[in-house]
């Protein structure tokens, strides 16, 4: 039934936002931004749960973070943190896990795929968090390049290694009760059954 899919979809965004927010407790500060284990967690939502739901799990993060709760890296919390340092990475999550869940939905099987996908992602995260550091630091763009993501790319294609097998783990689990009319990835739309609308076999 489609309440139900939409639950048990509910509380797999609920899961990986809480999963995102342990991740920012595993921070190791180098400079203004700490490496981290949110995005690890951002991208495996991308993956498993659609562009979809893998933004309202993305979205139920930050909405934690700003209304408070002290889930961001190193404890952080508050809107406060939007026009820090790091409030370009913040923000960029969004745009990086709907890439990451759109390009993963586009084919059955795909290792390289999800490769493909969870780096291009990266590079979302990347430019905005970038962006936003270099604005607010004032910093030429080669020494925001320097503070802001060379650090991070060989964490980050660690990140994307270790991401492969935990997926091709889960995603038969979670993918048990998706409707049949679904993307090969992972559900989207959140209803269940044929489109009535469209004749059989129609995408």
């Amino acid at each position: 039934m489609p309440d139900t899919y939409s639950l048990r979809m509910s509380v797999f965004a609920a899961l990986f936002a809480a999963l995102t927010a342990m991740g920012a407790f595993i921070a190791i500060p180098i400079g203004p931004v700490p490496i981290v284990l949110q995005n690890l967690f951002v991208m495996l939502a991308g993956l498993l749960l659609g562009r979809r739901w893998g933004l309202a799990s993305v979205g139920l993060y930050l909405l934690a973070g700003f209304c408070g709760l002290p889930v961001f890296a190193g404890g952080q919390a508050g809107i406060g943190r939007l026009i820090g340092p790091t409030g370009g990475y913040l923000i960029g999550y969004l745009p990086a896990v709907y890439i990451i869940g759109r390009l993963s939905q586009r084919s059955p099987h795909r290792l390289l795929r999800d490769a493909a996908a969870m780096a291009l992602g990266t590079l979302m995260l990347y430019a905005c968090g970038i962006s936003w550091l270099k604005l607010i630091t004032g910093l030429s763009w080669a020494k925001t390049l320097a503070v802001g993501m060379l650090p991070f790319l060989i964490g980050d294609a660690l990140k994307i290694a270790a991401a492969i097998p935990i997926v091709r783990a889960l995603r038969p689990l979670i993918q048990i009760g998706v409707p049949a009319n679904e993307p090969a990835g992972m559900a989207d739309s959140g209803s269940a059954g044929p489109n009535p609308k469209l004749p059989s076999g129609a995408q």
